[in-house]
Order: C-alpha cells, then sequence, then structure tokens
C-alpha cells in the first residue's frame, strides 16, 4: 500500500469527482492521502475531505503564492482549522521566487509563521520551494534554533546537498511525479542517496503526471504508483519494498501511528 503525501484533492480539475479519484486511488493500492490547502478556504474543504473519506488526512495553510491574497483573518482562520480532527499537518507554505504573485518579505512572513504554529503545537509543515534554495535554507536554519524541526520538503528538486541539510535539520523528502521524466536522471540520483527512513512520495494532485502519463492532466492519486515503481528502481529494491517503506515514512511524518 502506498501513501500519496501531497494531494490536491479539493482543486475544481477534479470537478465534484473526488468519490471516484479515491475509490481509482484504493485500487491501485493508494490507501492513505494528504489533501494539502494553500488558501484558508481551501484549507476548510481539506479538512471536509477527511470528514468524508476514510485514510483522507488534511494539511492546512497558506501557500506563497496564496499569501498577497490572504484576508486579515484568514491566518487566524488558518491556526483554527490546525487544530480540527483529521488534520495532521500545517501548509504548504514556503517561498517562491519563479512567480511574481506575493512580495518576497510577506512570503517570509507567512512562512514564519507557519514554522512557529509547528514547533507550538507539534504539527508537521509541508515546505514549497521554488527557486530559492538559499532563501528556504536560511530560513530553516533560524527556525531550528530555535527548537526541533519536523516536516517534509515538498516536490523536491534541490541538489544533494540541501537534501542532506534538509534530512539533518528533521526533515522528509518528498518527490512527485517529475521524478520520472526523462531527462530527470540527475534528480532521480539525489532521490538515490536520501536515507531510507526519511524518503516519501507524493502526487501533487493535479500536476505533474509521471511517465508514462506525463501531460495527461488531471494528475491524480492512483498515479503514485508510476513514481514508486520508478524510484523503487533507482534505489535497487522491490515495489513492494518500497511502498512498505515509504508508507512507514509517511505515517511518520505526519505522526499517524
Amino acid at each position: 500500500m502506498l501513501f500519496d503525501t501531497h494531494a490536491h484533492l479539493d482543486q475544481p480539475e477534479f470537478g465534484g469527482e473526488q468519490v471516484a479519484v479515491v475509490e481509482r486511488a484504493r485500487q491501485a493500492g493508494v490507501a492513505e492521502m494528504a489533501a494539502i490547502g494553500i488558501t484558508a478556504e481551501t484549507s476548510a474543504d481539506c479538512v471536509a475531505l477527511t470528514q468524508r473519506f476514510e485514510g483522507v488526512y488534511a494539511a492546512v495553510g497558506i501557500q506563497p503564492n496564496s499569501v498577497a491574497e490572504a484576508k486579515p483573518d484568514d491566518w487566524d482562520r488558518v491556526v483554527a482549522l490546525s487544530a480540527e480532527s483529521g488534520v495532521v499537518a500545517l501548509g504548504e507554505t514556503g517561498l517562491d521566487r519563479h512567480w511574481d504573485f506575493t512580495p518576497f518579505d510577506q512570503q517570509e512572513d507567512y512562512f514564519d509563521r507557519h514554522l512557529r504554529h509547528s514547533q507550538q503545537t507539534g504539527l508537521p509543515f509541508v515546505v514549497h520551494m521554488r527557486e530559492c534554495e538559499a532563501d528556504i535554507l536560511r530560513m530553516l536554519r533560524e527556525a531550528r534554533s530555535r527548537g526541533p524541526l519536523h516536516g517534509v520538503m515538498h516536490s523536491f528538486t534541490g541538489d544533494a546537498a540541501m537534501a542532506a541539510e534538509c534530512v539533518e535539520l528533521g526533515l522528509f523528502i518528498s518527490f512527485a511525479g517529475m521524478v520520472t521524466f526523462k531527462k530527470a536522471a540527475d534528480l532521480r540520483a539525489i532521490a538515490a542517496t536520501v536515507p531510507d527512513d526519511r524518503i516519501v512520495l507524493e502526487t501533487d494532485s493535479p500536476y505533474l503526471s509521471p511517465e508514462p502519463l506525463r501531460g495527461k492532466k488531471p494528475n491524480e492519486p492512483a498515479r503514485l504508483v508510476h513514481t514508486a515503481e520508478c524510484l523503487a528502481k533507482e534505489r535497487g529494491v522491490g515495489l513492494r519494498e518500497f511502498a512498505s517503506l515509504t508508507t512507514a515514512n509517511a505515517r511518520q511524518l505526519f505522526r499517524l501511528d
């Protein structure tokens, strides 16, 4: 059985077909999945999904590209949602220099809020990172100086040195469909260096469909098996063993055991 640690199940690309999406996931061996919020509103939608489906959990937060749209009371809403049943993480949060939707200082403010709330509550945090590796590490190091960190680098695309430092800081490393792409040999090699007890898998659905379904939208949790097969081969282990390993890691990440 597999665990999809990052899926945007509330998104309109699924057109209200979550029942079918979850059923296809289960048929494919994806028994558990985390529905990830990017705004206060979508976070509430993700919490609602946990009440509809067994094995679906929620992360609540405000994604860096959504911070500029946040209303004055949205952070308080996220904090309140974080205490709801079925919520296992904060995020997604993080930083993004690729898009220009939110001033960078505002992104840093909200990333810091998520990190501090994680340290106060014990909920793990989910990190979005795009073209800002040095900034992410700077803020993670600052947070680590205050106390232990517990979280995951979502859809990791950094280098091996960054992966190793994130592991040293206390984080898990998650890989999405892009690791299967034909030109992603370097990323696959990095995935092979992540310790057995720190690697997890995700789809980031409805985005990033893996090979051999690249470009076919929407991506969905059932397609996680392709990423699992790819990385099991890269790491020289069988699919069943790798599925068991990454599922155990996901449950440890989200403190479900």
